[in-house]
Order: C-alpha cells, then sequence, then structure tokens
C-alpha cells in the first residue's frame, strides 16, 4: 500500500506497558522458513522467582502484548499474572518469532523435576531481569546462580541483563545502578573463576523503546549475516546522502540490522512510531473494499516531512522487513538515485538470505552475481555493492 503523507513535527513514544513475569524460553526463527536461522536458538529469560507477582516483570506479557500486539499500558494494567506453566508460539506474521515459555513465580526450574540442561543447550541468549526498584541483592546472587550453571551446559550463550523500570529513577540514579550491578555481578564471577563468562547490560523500560532496543541487540548477536546487513547499510547511506537507515522487523518494531553510525534513542523512537502510522493508516486506507488484503506488502512506502528538514523514507524489503532511512530535504531530491541503489540494496538483502539457506543444502550456496548488486554513488559511479 502506498502511503505518502506529511507531517510537521515528531510523534509521541509509544507502546508501553506495565507488567511482570517470571521466567520464559524463547524460540528465535526465522519468519517462514530458516532463512536467518537454519536451527532456531532459544531466548531464556528469567529472574528472581521468590518475589511476588506484581513487582517483578511478566517479560511474557511485554513481549506479546507490547512488542507483538500493540496493547497499552493502560490496557494491560488489567491483565492477571499466570499460576501454572504457560506455553505460547507467537505465529509466523514476525521475521523474529518467538516461543515462550511462561514460569510463574512458584515454580523454580533448577529444580530436580525440571531438566535445566535441556533447557539451556540449545538456548542462544539467556536474559536476566532485576527490578531496579527493588533491592536486588537476592537478584544478584540468582543471576550468578543461573549463570554460571547455564554456561557450563553451553558455554555459546550470551548473557544479557535487563535492568527493568528504570523509568522510576533519575538519569543519575540510572547510571549508578547500573554501574552497582555492573560491578557486583562481575566480582560474583570472578570469585568463581568465571572471568570468560560475559555479561550484557542494559537499562530498559516498558515506558519507552529501550525495550525494544535492548531486544534488538539481543536478536542481533544471534543472526549469522548481520556484519554483511551493517556493510550493506553503511555502503547504501553512503551513496545516497542519507543519515541514519535502520532495517526494521515490521511487527516487532525490533531493528535487526543498522548502519555503523551510533544510534540515537531518539531518531530510533521517530522510525517506530513511522511503523505505527504507515501500519494503521493502511489499514483504514490500503485494503480493499471487502476487506481483503494485507496493510503491508511489496508496495509499502511513505514519506514523512518533518517541520525540521528532516525526511522520514519507509520502503517494503521483504514481507516482514521494513527499510526506515533519516535525511535531509535537500538530499531527497535525489529520490530517484535513492530509489535504485534502494533497489539493488533489496536484492542484495533477499540474496544474502537465499545464500544462508542454500548453504544449509546440498548444492552449496548461490554465487551473488547479478548484476543489480551495485550501488551508485552521488556522482553517477557504479559501485559494488557486495
Amino acid at each position: 500500500m502506498k502511503q505518502t503523507f506529511a507531517l510537521s513535527s515528531s510523534f509521541s513514544s509509544a507502546r508501553r506497558a506495565h507488567l511482570c513475569l517470571r521466567s520464559i524460553t524463547s524460540c528465535c526463527r526465522a519468519s517462514t522458513s530458516s532463512d536467518v536461522w537454519p536451527t532456531a536458538p532459544r531466548f531464556c529469560l528469567t529472574n528472581l522467582r521468590a518475589v511476588c507477582s506484581r513487582k517483578v516483570s511478566f517479560l511474557h506479557i511485554i513481549m506479546v502484548v507490547v512488542v507483538f500486539h500493540k496493547m497499552s499500558p493502560n490496557e494491560t494494567l488489567f491483565l492477571e499474572s499466570t499460576n501454572k506453566i504457560y506455553k505460547d508460539d507467537i505465529s509466523s506474521s514476525s521475521f523474529v518469532n518467538f516461543q515462550i515459555w511462561d514460569f510463574p513465580g512458584q515454580v523454580d526450574f533448577f529444580d530436580p523435576t525440571f531438566d535445566y540442561e535441556m533447557i539451556f543447550r540449545g538456548t542462544g541468549a539467556l536474559i536476566f531481569v532485576i527490578d531496579a526498584q527493588d533491592d536486588y541483592v537476592e537478584a544478584l546472587g540468582r543471576l550468578h546462580l543461573t549463570v554460571s550453571r547455564a554456561y557450563r551446559v553451553n558455554p555459546e550463550i550470551n548473557f544479557e541483563v535487563f535492568i527493568h523500570k528504570v523509568d522510576g529513577l533519575s538519569d543519575d540514579h540510572k547510571i549508578e545502578t547500573q554501574r552497582d550491578i555492573h560491578q557486583r555481578a562481575n566480582d560474583d564471577l570472578a570469585d568463581a573463576s568465571l572471568e570468560k563468562l560475559h555479561l550484557s547490560f542494559y537499562l530498559t523500560s516498558i515506558y519507552d523503546h529501550s525495550i525494544f532496543e535492548a531486544f534488538s541487540k539481543v536478536v542481533q548477536k544471534l543472526i549469522p549475516q548481520l556484519p554483511t546487513l551493517e556493510n550493506l547499510l553503511n555502503i547504501f547511506i553512503s551513496n545516497s546522502g542519507i543519515e541514519k537507515a535502520f532495517l526494521f522487523d515490521v511487527t516487532s518494531k525490533i531493528y535487526i540490522a543498522t548502519d555503523s553510525s551510533p544510534v540515537d534513542m531518539q531518531s530510533y523512537e521517530l522510525c517506530c512510531d513511522m511503523i505505527d502510522v504507515v501500519i494503521d493508516v493502511s489499514c483504514i486506507y490500503g485494503l480493499r473494499e471487502d476487506g481483503s488484503g494485507s496493510a503491508y506488502d511489496k508496495e509499502s512506502m511513505a514519506i514523512i516531512k518533518l517541520n525540521n528538514t528532516t525526511v522520514l523514507y519507509l520502503k517494503e524489503v521483504t514481507k516482514f522487513l521494513a527499510l526506515v532511512c533519516i535525511l535531509r530535504e535537500e538530499s531527497f531530491e535525489r529520490k530517484g538515485l535513492i530509489d535504485y541503489n534502494f533497489h539493488c540494496f533489496r536484492k542484495a538483502i533477499h540474496e544474502v538470505f537465499e545464500v544462508g539457506v542454500s548453504a544449509q543444502r546440498p548444492g552449496g550456496p548461490k554465487a551473488l552475481g547479478s548484476p543489480c548488486n551495485k550501488a551508485v554513488a552521488l556522482n553517477g559511479t557504479a559501485r559494488s555493492a557486495l
């Protein structure tokens, strides 16, 4: 659906929720095929099990209703916690799919009745959630126990720590809390001679886009084609006069790749809000009279002009991915050049994932020999895109 419109200012932050979770095992796989992950790695999310159900965070609810189903914060306040193990398969409407196992607070998956080795053996990332507004001393002990056991089972796991609910803290308090948790957690690992075990820390909140950015960083570590995607984005923006570009999973608003320039949170929020606007407008005006069709397809495109000479440009890459670019109005005057380079970029992206699939099949990878694998510089000179 082609939707072209102009707005005079940036949008407010969206998609928030206020809930909590116990322990989840999530499976991250490519949309309807094994384009990115031929064997799907898991996300295993956990936190302190001994805390009451409304105090930590229902990450299951966050992932499902905030990241995937756009439920507003006010609506999520009325959702109830679970008291039994719950397994949920997210539908294949996203490039990144999750299989979620929700362990309520009274269930300890280190109990002998649980096979925790099975849980961690195929896990690509373990995410431990700490409530930044609560006393986290006991949570740090639980973190050490969890990551040390998981590391012994599977040393290849990426260990991530979400310092959650930081929306209620001042900026200085956020920094001090992160520093304290980082120092204590790594001291515990050093005392146990686990210096090779690396923990990554993120400040997250469901009242802004920090939870989306944190999940983006986690997902990117599990994408084997990430360096190639980043290189393609760097070539595309340098030859097109674009300041920043994100490759988004449209459903979850997780960006699976971006160029090498630093990510500015405000720019990321603008791009997320643009995706919301495009999908919402397309759902109203882009469907057929009988309601059939899709709000996002190969014709999807949007241009939003802000009142500070900034242009947001969205183009469909695959049925689950979108490229969102930030550029100046004077650069957008060369829209024909940008569209041609985007065509080459889009074709290269498809071939990158085709290579990932064919490499797992007899016959080896497909050669990237297409004559369209070239980007055109601002002076019209053809450059190799790969």
